[in-house]
């Protein structure tokens, strides 16, 4: 007969497993023990809240950003990237539904600063289009896996699963380093927008963990083994760092 996984097995199976992973505190439980504690449960519904309305500007600047694309292909191109940062909008959006958050309310607080380095970083053609979208999302992306990190398992998976690469990177990868070998002036151009795009995605970062008091002590200590201050400077190396990487594969000075 064939053993019956009861609601307890099922989490201690869990818990086995996240033991097994080297995981401790939140990171180790999942959604149904973790958002028992209210900050705990508060900063998860911001972070997906911010997420979401991050996913949902993503699709918007890229549909945009195809009416810039030179060629029917590189259009077509940027059309299914929006359609797949759609997807993970629509799934963040079920999610904060499902958890019985209001996912238009659980945005709404994270438009202005979004929206605000939308308008800053507009890009002027097709190449810092691209450059934007590889490195601003990258930079924004590497922020979100930080935090994820200390999540319950459930979110923790969610988070990661909207993260993945929607072909965006080597896309970019591809445009950007074939527009610089056939003229590389273009190069210091791209090179003085992306280091624009670091400092803006940095700066709106730390602005939208400041003006959410759930966010910021879950990220400083607090809740979810939160990061201590130190920790929150090695992570923002480790991004810098990252950053660093990127540009070199575009072909840029960092």
């Amino acid at each position: 007969m064939r053993h019956m996984e009861t609601p307890d097995n099922a989490s201690n199976a869990k818990d086995a497993a996240a033991a097994d992973e080297g995981l401790t505190g939140i990171a180790a439980q999942d959604w149904a023990t973790a958002s028992a504690e209210p900050q705990y449960r508060a900063a998860v519904v911001d972070l997906l809240g911010a997420l979401a309305y991050g996913e949902l500007a993503a699709f918007e600047r890229l549909a945009e950003d195809a009416k810039l694309a030179p060629t029917l292909g590189d259009k077509a191109e940027l059309a299914a990237m929006a359609s797949a940062e759609f997807h993970h909008f629509e799934q963040l959006r079920d999610r904060l539904a499902k958890i019985d958050a209001e996912p238009t309310a659980a945005m709404e607080p994270f438009a202005a600063a979004l929206d605000e380095f939308h308008r800053l970083t507009a890009p002027s053609d097709w190449l810092e289009g691209l450059v934007k979208a590889y490195v601003g999302d990258s930079i924004a992306s590497d922020f979100y896996r930080e935090v994820a990190a200390r999540l319950d398992s459930d979110s923790r998976a969610l988070v990661l699963g909207v993260l993945d690469d929607t072909g965006h990177a080597s896309f970019a990868v591809e445009k950007v380093r074939a527009a610089i070998e056939a003229d590389p002036r273009v190069g210091g151009r791209l090179a003085l927008w992306a280091r624009r795009l670091m400092g803006e995605a940095l700066s709106q970062a730390q602005r939208v963990v400041a003006e959410r008091d759930a966010l910021s002590t879950m990220l400083v200590g607090g809740v979810a083994d939160g990061f201590d201050l130190a920790e929150v400077g090695r992570m923002f190396s480790r991004i810098t760092e990252a950053h660093t990487k990127r540009m070199a594969a575009l072909g840029l000075a960092a």
